[in-house]
């Protein structure tokens, strides 16, 4: 298992939406994410920065996501969220939530 933790910004006049969308997320979105081996995910809102964490128990991360990505009803849940949403300058090429590096953990 690897842990993973997110950044992004909400954008101004979105977190509202943003709560209501995530009171109830669309059945087939949860299992896609069960089923790309995602568990224990949340969601955390301080201010303007949404921060992720998530466990991946899977094999192939990099093949995995891709996969979920190209999923209809994820791409269609994505198209509704992601307007909320405003990237990190500093992530790196390719993402859309900022990658954290993790300093410390304890069981």
């Amino acid at each position: 298992m690897k842990r993973y933790g997110m950044t992004i910004r909400i954008r101004p006049g979105s977190e509202e939406a943003y709560r209501k969308y995530h009171m109830s997320v669309w059945p087939e979105v949860l299992e896609m994410i069960r089923v790309s081996d995602i568990r224990n995910y949340s969601i955390f809102l301080k201010d303007d920065r949404l921060n992720s964490y998530f466990e991946y128990y899977g094999n192939d991360f990099d093949s995995d996501m891709p996969k979920m990505a190209a999923h209809p009803k994820t791409k269609e849940w994505w198209a509704v969220v992601s307007p909320m949403q405003e990237p990190l300058t500093t992530r790196k090429s390719g993402e859309w939530w900022a990658e954290m590096e993790e300093i410390f953990h304890v069981d």
